[in-house]
């Protein structure tokens, strides 16, 4: 359902959310908090304030989706920024909703490939 490629990005919401945002709250969200255009195919993740929901808004380049996540036991590690916003890499999102806190682990030093930005791109197309 929701396509993880090399160039999607995953940005998250650190502080807490009010879940009953729908479709257009969440996207004003994105726009407002994140500074993130919400139709650039990436995933944007917002949970509430006890941290056992979790939203996800996301738009797969004909419609935008809007996936929730209840946890009946449990609590999500969510991370924690200054300005209220924090990227993820694929590995981290895939820890993080697997329930691993992240600020726990530790990053190895790992060659990864700079991703060219959105601007950049464009620029260079043109």
């Amino acid at each position: 359902m929701l396509g993880l490629g090399a160039a999607t990005r995953i940005f998250v919401a650190t502080g807490k959310t009010d879940m009953r945002l729908g479709f257009n709250g969440l996207y004003a969200l994105v726009v407002g908090k994140l500074q993130q255009n919400p139709q650039s195919g990436h995933l944007f993740l917002f949970a509430n304030s006890r941290r056992d929901r979790m939203k996800i808004l996301f738009f797969d380049s004909n419609s935008l989706w809007v996936c929730a996540r209840r946890m009946e036991q449990g609590r999500l590690h969510w991370p924690a920024s200054e300005d209220g916003r924090v990227q993820l890499t694929r590995e981290e999102f895939a820890l993080l909703i697997g329930g691993i806190d992240l600020s726990a682990t530790t990053k190895r030093k790992w060659y990864r490939k700079p991703i060219i930005e959105e601007k950049k791109i464009s620029q260079m197309t043109a």
